[in-house]
């Protein structure tokens, strides 16, 4: 069971403000942290491997999951597509003596936070502004015109929440948005106690 002494980090951000990158340096410079790997119901790439990538579960057993409260957060992120946070999986990784890693979207990150509210540092990465954060995800060539603004439309209103968190980082330059991060990350890893600022 989670004990109060049992830490979580958070990192959030809308797409494409640059959360997984951040995450990738904070993993490669602090072994005591260890990857949550969420569940989801999608189908597996021919890259991703069960257990590493995602717990991947059919859609029944999801929800009889979400019936037997095994979830620190959940949400339907699309029609019938679902991604969580596993209580087992910070278990597993608190029963390693490490910090569990949650990279996972705004709404999950206030849900988490809600439920452990002592020990939990929750960093949101923002983008310089909403026009960086287009030019970004039109870089990436990975995005239609409809959904370019489908991502642009909710990065504006997850940036809204920010006011959430305990910390907020501008990934203005990424070098810079590391260093930041590595400061909070490594005052968090060495309180004994920490008590988050974040509002209700």
């Amino acid at each position: 069971m989670a004990s109060p002494y049992h830490k979580i980090l958070i990192i959030t951000a809308p797409s494409g403000a640059g959360k997984t990158s951040i995450t990738r340096y904070l993993m490669q410079h602090f072994p005591q942290l260890a990857f949550s790997v969420s569940a989801a119901t999608r189908n597996a790439r021919a890259s991703e491997e069960h257990g590493v990538d995602y717990y991947f579960l059919s859609p029944e057993d999801f929800k009889q999951k979400i019936k037997n409260k095994e979830f620190a957060e959940w949400e339907m992120v699309y029609e019938g597509k679902y991604y969580g946070t596993l209580k087992s999986e910070l278990e597993r990784i608190w029963a390693n003596n490490q910090v569990p890693v949650l990279d996972i979207d705004v709404k999950g990150a206030i849900h988490v936070q809600q439920q452990y509210p002592v020990n939990t540092l929750s960093i949101f990465i923002e983008p310089p502004s909403v026009n960086e954060l287009r030019k970004r995800l039109e870089s990436r060539g990975t995005e239609t015109a409809d959904t370019l603004e489908a991502r642009v439309s909710k990065a504006s209103y997850e940036i809204s929440f920010k006011g959430h968190f305990d910390e907020v980082i501008v990934n203005d330059h990424l070098e810079n948005a590391c260093a930041l991060a590595h400061d909070l990350v490594g005052n968090f890893l060495n309180a004994e106690v920490f008590q988050g600022k974040k509002s209700d």
